[in-house]
């Protein structure tokens, strides 16, 4: 065997290599970004329901985790309640007379959420609560073991789909 067959021989198998992963990167990349629109959209989308009802309901709540793993990723969901919590006090600082004190927020969070839903199917916000969704891949995409094996920039805590969403509430649940 001389140096031109093994020449030869070494780049078919880099041309193989091209031919092959490449593209299948740039599906991958691209399904990804599929998923990320999609979880965008479904958050964005749950996050206007509440702001729009003031409640959180055991149905609205599942076809979001329906909608997010239809995307075929697993996903870590968080969820932050910021509840107004009005606090009369005789002094105040602003200049509008009907206010007497200054408001201010306590928030509850995805496992007492979900404890309310479990107890009474909903969740109930008031005008002026605040609602924030987030949601971040918890499995390893094929995009991302790509890019591990050939680039070495995605690591285990990288999320390559995240989505987060605020909303204040409009009106007052029931």
């Amino acid at each position: 065997m001389n140096g031109e067959t093994l020449t030869t021989i070494v780049a078919i198998f880099l041309a193989a290599i091209l031919i092959g992963i490449f593209p299948m990167m740039s599906i991958a990349e691209r399904n990804d970004d599929i998923s990320q629109l999609s979880i965008n959209t479904s958050i964005s989308e749950f996050v206007d329901t509440v702001r729009k009802t003031g409640r959180i309901t055991t149905e609205t709540y599942d076809a979001l985790i329906l909608d997010l793993y239809a995307t075929g990723n697993t996903y870590d969901i968080a969820m932050e309640a910021q509840i107004l919590d009005e606090n009369p006090s005789k002094k105040t600082t602003q200049a509008d007379e009907t206010k007497i004190g200054e408001n201010i927020y306590y928030s509850v969070y995805t496992s007492q959420i979900e404890k309310a839903l479990e107890e009474n199917g909903a969740y109930i916000l008031k005008e002026g609560d605040m609602i924030t969704i987030s949601a971040s891949n918890s499995n390893t995409t094929i995009s991302q073991s790509l890019k591990n094996f050939f680039y070495s920039l995605a690591g285990n805590n990288n999320y390559s789909i995240v989505a987060s969403q605020t909303g204040i509430v409009a009106v007052n649940g029931s």
